[in-house]
């Protein structure tokens, strides 16, 4: 037992030698990076990228809020209308919580827990991401008042943007506004429905009444959305030049089919997805691009998903058309397609799908990517493109990329994630992390004060927006960091949203790497 002991320790000393080598050989080549030492640190990115949308909240907040230098605010939403509206999020840098970017940041969000649930625990993550969703979730709650009446948005975007004050200052007009049977909203209540459908499966365990809640209002806002048609800017003008529904509703009617079908199993959704699929747009619409507004691509690769279960058979006709849509979208992300339908791409390698806030693109393509990329890997097949076959693995190193380029892997050598990385945005255009603190600076901070005082400063934010993922730079990878320059420098909740599934992934990719490597140097040491 003491010669099996003597072994086993000398066995770890060459084992911590052999590590003491590499990272001194690392040194001494003279390497610097970040990315070059041993890559990014994607624990710490999934950590900050969750701390963003507590600075997100409106409402009250809560004796856990991480980020302090946020105070409550929007406490009377609704009250001219006569309905709680308090709490949601704020979509970007100003005040105005619009639905529609707020669904689908919260079905991201859940899908990413629903995905990497386990990794997001094995961080310590994984309350996080739920107090994440639930913010969003309790919102959706209140503001889906009747089966057929769901309030759209607070505040609206023109009085909103003449002013520059914080959150817990805010004088500006808190006016909501709804879709109803009168006033159909399709597209919202779709997407307001896949996401409380998504959330009532991450739900489902943890808090099993909470789930029920949000699938019985999830099932209403669908038929209300089905039966009352119509694109939600038509009924509400006020969101045309923020949000308008470009798409139309015909992706969200089949996004939230297909979520409810995930969270109920109820074949009733599964036929309405096959049936609908031609009808609506699910099986013409070859994407190039997946967003808060267009959702093909993401109905699409989930129908696909569905291929290999032995009980959609009967469907896998309609199911092979949906595939091919979905391969159509990721080979164009892959630079895999013809016919110059592939998505541009800076020259330093990020994608590239248009001017304002790119990066919104980014993530979700990564995002999805990565999904899919783990749902081939399961199965065991590979990805057919024009121009080649791709692996999974080729697929989530190239998703990985694009997140290396975010973190700090990009010709300027800074961070497109604020708070990460020894260089990052700071001077993000956001009303509240622009303006001193509420709780330092308490004083009241007037609608035209915050133009006159804080907007045009070349300091930086008093407050770092941690976990923001900005626009980013343009298609020559350049940027410039202006409060004024919002179109690289403002910041969504749903470009954040999908790097939390990616981050989670990763951390499970470096593991598996560590003992890949551990495995690699136990064998060179036998030899």
């Amino acid at each position: 037992m003491a010669v099996r002991n003597h072994r086993h320790q000398q066995w770890h000393f060459l084992l911590l030698l052999l590590l003491l080598i590499t990272i001194s050989s690392a040194a001494l080549s003279g390497v610097s990076s970040e990315a070059e030492v041993g890559g990014f640190d994607y624990g710490e990115a999934l950590s900050k990228s969750l701390l963003y949308f507590e600075a997100q909240r409106s409402g009250r907040l809560p004796y856990n809020q991480r980020v302090t230098w946020r105070d409550h605010s929007g406490l009377t939403d609704g009250l001219e209308q006569g309905v709680d509206l308090v709490g949601g999020y704020h979509d970007a840098g100003d005040h105005v919580k619009f639905g529609l970017p707020m669904a689908f940041t919260v079905t991201i969000l859940s899908w990413s827990v629903i995905e990497y649930g386990d990794s997001l625990a094995s961080t310590g993550e994984l309350s996080h991401a739920l107090e994440a969703i639930k913010w969003g979730t309790d919102y959706f709650i209140k503001a889906h008042t009747s089966p057929n009446v769901l309030w759209a948005e607070v505040g609206d975007g023109y009085t909103d943007h003449y002013c520059w004050q914080r959150p817990e200052d805010m004088t500006t007009s808190r006016r909501a506004f709804k879709i109803d049977e009168n006033n159909p909203g399709s597209d919202l209540a779709g997407e307001t429905a896949a996401a409380m459908a998504a959330a009532s499966i991450v739900f489902r365990t943890t808090n099993p009444h909470y789930s029920h809640l949000l699938l019985h209002h999830a099932q209403q806002l669908f038929e209300f959305g089905d039966k009352y048609r119509g694109k939600y800017d038509e009924s509400l003008k006020v969101v045309k030049s923020y949000y308008a529904s470009v798409s139309g509703y015909m992706d969200e009617l089949l996004w939230g089919a297909t979520w409810l079908y995930r969270a109920t199993d109820n074949d009733h959704y599964m036929s309405y997805v096959v049936d609908m699929a031609d009808q609506l747009g699910g099986l013409s619409w070859a994407m190039t691009e997946f967003s808060w507004d267009v959702k093909f691509a993401g109905v699409q690769l989930l129908a696909s998903m569905l291929l290999k279960e032995e009980k959609h058979k009967q469907h896998s006709k309609v199911l092979q058309q949906y595939k091919s849509k979905a391969d159509h979208y990721l080979c164009s992300i892959l630079n895999k397609n013809i016919n110059g339908t592939n998505v541009q791409r800076t020259p330093a390698g990020l994608l590239y799908i248009r001017q304002w806030n790119n990066m919104q693109y980014v993530s979700t393509a990564s995002f999805l990517l990565t999904v899919y990329s783990d749902h081939l890997r399961k199965s065991n097949t590979d990805l057919e493109c024009h121009e080649g076959t791709v692996t999974p693995e080729e697929m989530l190193e190239f998703a990985k990329s694009q997140i290396d380029y975010i973190l700090g892997s990009n010709p300027m050598e800074t961070s497109y994630l604020v708070g990460y990385g020894p260089k990052y945005p700071i001077r993000v255009h956001h009303r509240g992390a622009s303006i001193a603190s509420y709780k330092d600076h308490k004083g009241f901070i007037g609608c035209t004060q915050g133009y006159d005082n804080w907007f045009g400063r070349s300091e930086p934010n008093p407050s770092v927006l941690v976990g923001a993922l900005v626009g980013g730079p343009d298609h020559r990878d350049e940027f410039v960091d202006r409060r004024d320059n919002y179109v690289q420098t403002e910041a969504c909740t749903y470009n954040t949203a999908p790097l939390v599934g990616v981050f989670a992934r990763l951390i499970e990719l470096e593991e598996q790497k560590l003992e890949e490597e551990d495995v690699s140097l136990v064998a060179t040491y036998k030899r």
